[in-house]
This record gives C-alpha cells, structure tokens and sequence, in this order.
C-alpha cells in the first residue's frame, strides 16, 4: 500500500484540535462581533516569531494524534491547490517576505469525517477528509483553503489575541499545553469540553465577521490570481447554506466557525457578476471524483461502511450513472474491498475502473498507483514496480516505487531514490523512514539511525530525534575505535552538526515551557 503516516499516541484528533482552539478562541471570546479591523497589514503586537513558535507547539501535538494521516495520493492533491495558491498570495503582496520566510504553510489532514478547515497560528492548516470527500471539485476546494490561508496571511489570530487583554503568546502555549495534557485523561477532557469555553470548541476559531468577510474578499482574490475558478466559491457558500437549512448535527463544524450570512453569499455572487461569469455549478474531474472517494473511504473505518461502498460498485444501476460517479465508486470500492483484505476483489474493481480514466491523464495515473498499491498488499511487488514509472514522479510514485523495490531485494535502488527525494524534500518523514529501511537492509547502520532521526525531526519530535543522533554518534565512535569507520566519515560530520541544531530545538522548547 502507499506508505501512510499516523503518530503513535491514541488521543483524538477532534478533541486535540478543539481543545487547542478553545484556548486560542479563549482570548477572543468577549471581542464584540462588529469589532472594527484595520486596513490589511499586521495589526497585532504579536511578532511573527512568536505566532510561529506558538503553532508548533499545537503542530507537535497534532502529529502525534492517531486521527493525523499522511496519505501521499491526497497529500500530493491538496499541495496540488496549495502551492498556486501561496504562489498567487505572493505575487498579489498579501504574503510578504517576512511571513512567507517565517511561518511554516503546512496542512494537516485529518481522517475525521465532519466537513471542516481551520487555521493554527504560524501559518499552520487543518483539513479533514470529509471536507475532501464533499466538495465537488477542486475549485471549492481551493475556495476554502484560500480563505483560510487568507485569515493566515491577515495574521487574524494574532489580532484576535492582542485585543483580548493582551495576553502574551506564551501564556497561552502553557494554556494549550495545560488543556492537551488533559485529554490524556478523559474525564479531564470531558471537563473541558463541558466547561465554560464549550462555544468556543464548537466554534473553534472564532472569527469575527469583518475577519470573515476580509478572509472571503481576499480569498477570493487569491484563487483568481492562482487560476482556480472562482465560481467554486459561490458554490461552496451556497452548499453550506444548504446543509445550514437542513439541519447542523455536528458533521458540518465549518457552519459555526465561519457562519454563513446572505451579506457574504451575495457579496461573491456580485463579484461573479461583475467578472462576467455566470453562476452554474461547475462540473468534477475525473480526479477530483477519484481523490473524493479516496477521502470518503480512508475516512470510514467501520467494517459497515466499506461494505456499503464495495455494493454500491456492484449495483445494477450504476451503469446508468455519469462517468466520473461510476469512476468513484469503482475506486472507492477497490480501495475499500483492499481495506478488508480482499486484493483479489479489488484488483476486479481496479481493473474495471481504467477504461473509464483512460482518457484523462491524471485520472488514469491514480488508477494505476491503486493497482500499484493492491500488488504490493497481495504480495506481488514485481507486478506493483512494473505499474510505477523508473525516472521523475511524484510523492505517491516515489514512495509506492521504494516500497516494492525494498520487498524484491533491490534496497540500493529505493536507498538512491529515496536519498534524492529527502535532498529536495528534507522534511518528508515517511521518505526518512523508509530510507532507514533501505539503509538497514543494505547494513549501513550509521546511516539507517541517522535517517531514522531525520524522521523524527519531520514529525517535530525532537527528543525522540535527539536520542536517535546519540545512537548514531555512539556508534561512529565505536566504528572508529574498531577502524571500521571507512567512507562513514562524512555521515559522521552531518550527524554531529544535525545533531547541534536539534539539541538547540530542544533548548528553545524548553524555554517556552
């Protein structure tokens, strides 16, 4: 399967995340709604340093909750929409060069169902796969993350936080700290979540409604400059207030912390009539339908629910549907049928859905990562490397092609490509921790530990990676001892310098404390 990431510690994503927002909405809660915003531009006595260090304190946490997921398929397809976007906000001015250079500009995926995004400070994103799974395509998804990549670049949390009493950023990372400890025992969280901040929970960062209709303006503006369709946004506005009508049981969470007004929903019709644009609903890629039920299905865990998704391939009527909704429950059923250890019935779907994606490139290319991915879970890693290209490719291709070439003997070859990907993505734990792998299988221990490490370092457990770099520094030194060291020298030096700046994090960290 595509090598996907969770951290190790069962505390709930929701609760994580909500009681981390509680404590950043505590600052905002008694700031009055009609609250006037200054001119666009940092309006806060918060330094972009501190908001950053503060997002990472609440980042640390969300790696290590069991509900974080890095699948590399919707991973690569929301960087697809991101990067445009951060490119537009750039050349428009509204992500300047200190805050472009300072905050971090990473998402979180979440595998919670709700339809749901929020900001962190430091430039730091959630998204769950239920809001992947329900947009239509990819420019309501773009709409969403434009606007709250526009509450970012507005630094609107550290504006909701200068006017509520002042309250200096690490008071309120102890805060957070205090309320993460917590969830460690349930009925601390329950505490929390029953207590007089419960609105804030719900409402998670509780924006004010000019902070909304500037995140909605300058989004908009945003997803134009990156070339996305910016009708997706009406679409997305007028799909919300559908689901507001009908009712809000909690799987709708976006609904209460960006509430929507007819003021904000006519205000980017208005804007579609004055680009000339008529409001239609614009139709899915084939993609797109693809990396929604990808969503869908690594969302549900329950045995129930990939059932229902392998009948409703089956179903007679399917026939009689468009051609991407009969893509997307071919995909969702062999992704689900792989879920339930059955490669051979899902391999029969796979196979059924590549004559309907032939005729679109991308679509065809995720077809064939899932063939990829059901060859190396029925144990056929041959078949799965001849399905993945040997030259440039993306994340899902570089990793899924590691994988195979590991089970067939081949480690120098996932250890030479692997190396090349972390050169150029040095953060990418997953690619650190299958070069481990590859490294160990090879017998390169000194190498194997440091990579093991670097992986660490990209989940931002910095302790963890610490010990790893004293393992390897002991090592060298008994290499050395022994004259077993060889061509390890230059290893040696990177260890100990990486070793340095880590051990430099930690004192930071502790600082903060």
């Amino acid at each position: 399967m595509v090598h996907t990431t969770q951290t190790r510690f069962a505390r709930p994503w929701r609760i994580r995340q909500a009681l981390a927002a509680t404590l950043i909405a505590a600052c905002a809660a008694t700031m009055p709604v009609s609250a006037q915003l200054p001119t666009l531009g940092d309006g806060s006595e918060m330094s972009s340093s501190a908001e950053r260090k503060l997002g990472e304190r609440i980042a640390r946490e969300l790696y290590r909750d069991p509900d974080y997921i890095d699948d590399p398929v919707l991973v690569e397809y929301v960087q697809n929409i991101w990067q445009p976007l951060l490119a537009a906000a750039r050349q428009r001015g509204d992500l300047g060069a200190e805050l472009d250079q300072r905050f971090a500009w990473e998402i979180f995926l979440g595998k919670d169902r709700s339809i749901n995004a929020f900001a962190l400070p430091g430039g730091y994103l959630g998204l769950h796969l239920g809001l992947v799974g329900a947009v239509a395509n990819r420019d309501e998804l773009a709409s969403v993350l434009a606007h709250e990549l526009s509450h970012v670049t507005q630094r609107h949390i550290a504006r909701l936080m200068t006017q509520q009493n002042r309250q200096t950023p690490w008071l309120v990372g102890a805060m957070i700290l205090g309320a993460i400890a917590a969830s460690k025992n349930p009925d601390a969280a329950n505490a929390v979540v029953a207590g007089g901040q419960a609105l804030a929970i719900q409402n998670q960062l509780n924006f004010s409604r000019d902070m909304e209709r500037e995140a909605d303006r300058i989004g908009y503006g945003v997803m134009t400059q990156a070339g996305f369709e910016p009708l997706g946004f009406v679409t997305m506005f007028d799909k919300l207030q559908q689901a507001s009508r009908l009712n809000d049981n909690g799987a709708f969470p976006y609904l209460r912390s960006h509430p929507m007004t007819t003021e904000r929903m006519a205000d980017m019709q208005a804007r579609q009539q004055l680009a000339g644009r008529t409001v239609s609903p614009a139709a899915a890629s084939l993609e797109h339908a693809l990396v929604a039920a990808r969503a869908r299905v690594l969302s549900q865990g329950a045995v129930d629910a990939l059932r229902t998704r392998v009948a409703e391939a089956q179903a007679a009527a399917l026939a009689q549907q468009s051609p991407a909704r009969q893509a997307a429950a071919l995909y969702a059923a062999a992704l689900a049928s792989l879920k339930l250890r059955e490669p051979a019935q899902a391999e029969r779907f796979a196979l059924a859905l590549r004559p309907l994606v032939q005729g679109e490139a991308a679509a065809a290319r995720l077809a064939r990562l899932l063939l990829a991915e059901i060859a190396l879970a029925g144990g056929d890693a041959v078949r799965a490397a001849s399905l993945l290209p040997a030259g440039d490719a993306g994340r899902p291709d570089v990793l899924l092609a590691a994988q195979a070439a590991l089970r067939t003997g081949r480690a120098a070859d996932a250890a030479q490509r692997l190396q090349t990907w972390v050169t150029l993505h040095p953060r990418d734990a997953s690619a650190w921790q299958l070069l481990a792998q590859a490294h160990g299988a090879l017998g390169q221990n000194i190498r194997a530990i440091r990579a093991e490490a670097e992986a660490q370092v990209g989940w931002m457990d910095y302790a963890a990676a610490m010990d790893r770099f004293k393992a390897a520094q002991e090592l060298v030194r008994k290499m050395a001892r022994d004259g077993t060291l060889g061509s390890d020298h230059i290893e040696a030096s990177i260890i100990d310098t990486r070793a340095r700046q880590v051990e430099s994090l930690l004192r930071e960290q502790a600082l903060e404390r």
